[in-house]
């Protein structure tokens, strides 16, 4: 199936998609902040420049696009038709900058949590659960947490 658009227009709304402060991110950010938790933005010291860090917890927090990223058995991911195998490598590369990011902050003893897009967008989501999950592993002691519409979270 052809794209909708001609390749130029296609380019230029590609172009347009923001890497930081998306929608995503500033939901967690509000929320975050409401709760009474401070942090910093768009760390570059940090490997991967980390959406939101959280020092005194020692916790860093991203927000990953599910297109972006590739999440896998997402419904928000779906490979492009129009040039498959410059989106398949792309794709690809930002996973690979994924991994190489969080080992390195491991390895720093950083704390992890990955916030998938599809878990705080759509009619099914409850950000407010989103939230709470992550507010209890901040104030917890495990190194990763990572959440998509997928889990099963509750208010615990």
């Amino acid at each position: 199936m052809a794209d909708i658009v001609d390749p130029l227009t296609r380019s230029r709304m590609m172009a347009g998609i923001k890497g930081r402060n998306t929608k995503p991110e500033l939901l967690i950010r509000s929320l975050l902040h409401r709760m009474g938790f401070r942090f910093r933005l768009h760390v570059k010291d940090l490997p991967g420049k980390p959406d939101i860090v959280l020092p005194k917890y020692r916790a860093i927090i991203f927000v990953n696009g599910c297109f972006w990223h590739g999440h896998n058995s997402c419904h928000l991911f779906k490979l492009p038709k129009t040039r498959p195998e410059f989106w398949e490598n792309k794709i690809l590369k930002n996973r690979a900058n994924d991994v190489r990011a969080i080992e390195a902050l491991f390895s720093k003893n950083w704390r992890i949590c990955i916030i998938w897009e599809c878990s705080i967008k759509g009619a099914k989501t409850d950000p407010q659960l989103v939230i709470t999950t992550v507010a209890n592993w901040l104030k917890g002691s495990e190194s990763f947490l990572e959440i998509s519409a997928n889990d099963k979270l509750s208010l615990t």
